[in-house]
């Protein structure tokens, strides 16, 4: 109902316009036309002396008259004459016969009531399609279906209550809702706090990376209040007009005034609140007008009781530090990638409405997804499901799940592409060597999978997931480690095809990123611990593509000894692991080549069977000898 009364309310100016236009139409054309009273006897000479020009004759009913009007020689073309005669066969007679012996034509009308709607008809349906035409031009120049004078109003929408989006909609981040827990009891009973002195946080910020779940919490914050939300993007304030922005901003107040308490929400606030006086030419002026209204509503001098802002960005470091400092963002609360314990009750949310065999065990496929986000996990799923449908089964077996990981990892299998015998060797051997080093390193990386179907741009690769899950901390032998599984590709081809190919690029990329890291970074390394290299975020691109470096040409070359040093001792450890262990790597390439795919406990029996094979021939050497 006030989705109406707000739509009537912005037609008003136009109908108001429609109605002056009309009403000057009609005042113009009665003002321009000339109306000339003539006698009978006037007529009948006019006639006689062939000066009329038009004549009609209008009775009207019940009156006993005739209204007679026509036009003479000379008029102009808004100038008639009129008269009215009585109801007589003499009189209609005399003017018919006059008419008739001049050769002038008399319109009858017989139905003077239709006549009179059609002239009402034709003289007002044009002025009213015109006005409906400009009506409609207004609204197209106006944005999301306001008119062109409300392109200062605020796009943030407004739902009554939150929403249907509730704590119990969100899986994990425990530690998340507890630090928002306190918005919705502040929004529920505020006295609560006022009588303990205590001032809520008027702003709280959502960090963490894409697909985290920021947005589905500030939706539950929102439905656990039961408050207004009001929730907009951060690009919805940026327009081409110079102050559009800051309309917008002090709009958007303005009615989360008139519904406090409230929350609202700002999605992506990175878009409007990049730190000001940077970029190309000193910043971006109408967006740097707009962080400072937002600066000014959020803790200035007016006072927004009431209104809790959240935001949400995955690039906090790009903020301007005025919108991070107490008094407006008082709180920031990082959702960070789930764990192996979140990522399963994720899935158990988005496997509600799904199909499932038996044989998918969702603690399985968690333990398999380390650094998933909510999102991937979503998307996991859906393309399982989608898998299952395109190949008509009535359930999602372990199958679709593993051919939908693979595809959300490197994209679709490539089962038409033609490759050689050569080529299907040299990648099968590459993979082997990756997955032998991971074996056996005892710190390695656990082999799940290997496979030598090309997808995306790769010929091939091997799924290697740690085998306890990290978030923070790497030691320096972990490190190593990783380097000589990524190394261990290369040194497959070269140790048992005698040929070194390109596939190899991207792994080097991946061990000199973590050695040069090592180096300049870490502090592991010769060099001793010393930060050589940290990353510098440009603001205005908003990407890393330069470091700040802070020594000298020597300490430069010095850093790349240091990163050959690791690099080329790596590639050394590398080469006597897949040498001490060539018959594993020989019967893992060959296997592959027959089969083209290796499961985690396809890989595990391989194992097994080598290392039995190996304690047998090692007992019947030392009974010979």
């Amino acid at each position: 109902m006030k989705r109406n009364t707000k739509k009537t309310m912005n037609m008003m100016p136009y109908l108001l316009l429609l109605i002056v236009v009309s009403v000057s139409f009609i005042f113009l054309g009665s003002f321009n036309s000339k109306v000339n009273e003539i006698s009978l006897k006037e007529l009948q000479t006019n006639l006689s002396e062939q000066k009329v020009k038009e004549l009609a004759v209008t009775p009207k009913e019940g009156s006993g008259v005739y209204v007679i009007t026509g036009k003479l020689e000379g008029y102009k073309k808004t100038e008639i004459f009129e008269l009215t005669v009585p109801y007589t066969d003499t009189v209609i007679s005399s003017i018919y016969t006059l008419a008739e012996e001049n050769e002038v034509k008399v319109d009858v009308n017989t139905n003077p009531e239709n006549s009179t709607w059609l002239a009402i008809l034709f003289n007002f349906v044009p002025i009213i399609l015109i006005g409906g035409l400009m009506i409609m031009a207004f609204n197209k120049l106006g944005n999301n279906g306001k008119g062109t004078f409300d392109f200062g109003r605020s796009k943030a929408k407004m739902s009554e209550e939150g929403g249907k989006v509730t704590f119990a909609n969100v899986a994990g981040l425990k530690e998340e809702k507890e630090e928002v827990q306190e918005l919705i009891d502040f929004l529920k009973n505020p006295k609560k706090f006022t009588k303990m002195g205590a001032r809520i946080p008027k702003g709280v910020l959502l960090v963490g990376p894409p697909g985290t779940g920021k947005t589905l919490l500030a939706k539950a914050v929102a439905g656990e209040a039961k408050v207004p939300f009001f929730y907009i993007s951060g690009s919805d304030f940026v327009e081409l007009f110079v102050g559009v922005g800051a309309s917008r901003v002090r709009d958007m107040f303005k009615q989360a005034k008139q519904t406090a308490p409230c929350i609202i929400f700002i999605d992506e606030i990175d878009a409007v609140g990049r730190q000001r006086g940077t970029g190309l030419g000193g910043g971006h002026d109408e967006r740097e007008q707009t962080l400072n209204q937002l600066l000014s509503e959020m803790d200035g001098f007016g006072e927004n009781e009431g209104i809790i802002i959240i935001a949400a960005t995955n690039r906090p470091d790009v903020l301007d530090p005025a919108l991070l400092r107490p008094g407006r963002f008082d709180r920031q609360v990082t959702v960070n990638i789930p764990d192996v314990r979140e990522r399963e009750e994720i899935l158990k949310v988005h496997a509600k409405n799904k199909t499932l065999a038996e044989n998918v065990k969702l603690n399985h496929i968690a333990q398999r997804t380390p650094g998933y986000s909510g999102a991937d996990l979503e998307n996991l799923l859906n393309e399982a499901a989608l898998l299952a449908v395109r190949r008509n089964k009535n359930q999602i077996d372990m199958e679709e799940i593993d051919e939908a990981s693979d595809r959300v990892l490197m994209g679709p299998a490539k089962t038409s592409r033609k490759i050689t015998d050569f080529e299907k060797k040299i990648v099968a051997y590459h993979e082997a060597g990756h997955a032998v080093s991971g074996i056996i390193l005892p710190k390695g990386e656990e082999v799940h999978k290997i496979t030598i179907i090309p997808r995306g741009m790769a010929g091939g690769y091997t799924q290697m997931l740690p085998k306890e899950e990290k978030t923070l901390v790497y030691t320096k032998d972990e490190l190593l480690e990783q380097i000589v599984s990524l190394l261990s590709g290369r040194v497959s081809e070269e140790l048992f095809m005698g040929e070194i190919s390109t596939g190899a690029s991207d792994d080097f990329k991946r061990a000199t990123k973590i050695a040069r890291s090592m180096v300049t970074e870490y502090g592991m390394s010769e060099l001793g611990p010393i930060q050589f290299e940290h990353r510098s975020e440009n603001v205005f691109l908003g990407r890393d593509y330069n470091t700040s470096k802070n020594f000298s040409d020597q300490v430069a070359l010095e850093i790349d000894e240091q990163v050959r040093k690791i690099i080329n001792s790596c590639y050394e450890k590398s080469k006597e692991i897949l040498k001490t262990n060539k018959k594993l790597v020989d019967i893992l390439a060959e296997t592959l080549i027959t089969k083209e795919t290796l499961t985690k406990e396809e890989i595990e029996q391989i194992v097994k069977d080598y290392n039995e094979n190996n304690k047998k021939s090692t007992k019947k050497n030392e009974s010979e000898k």
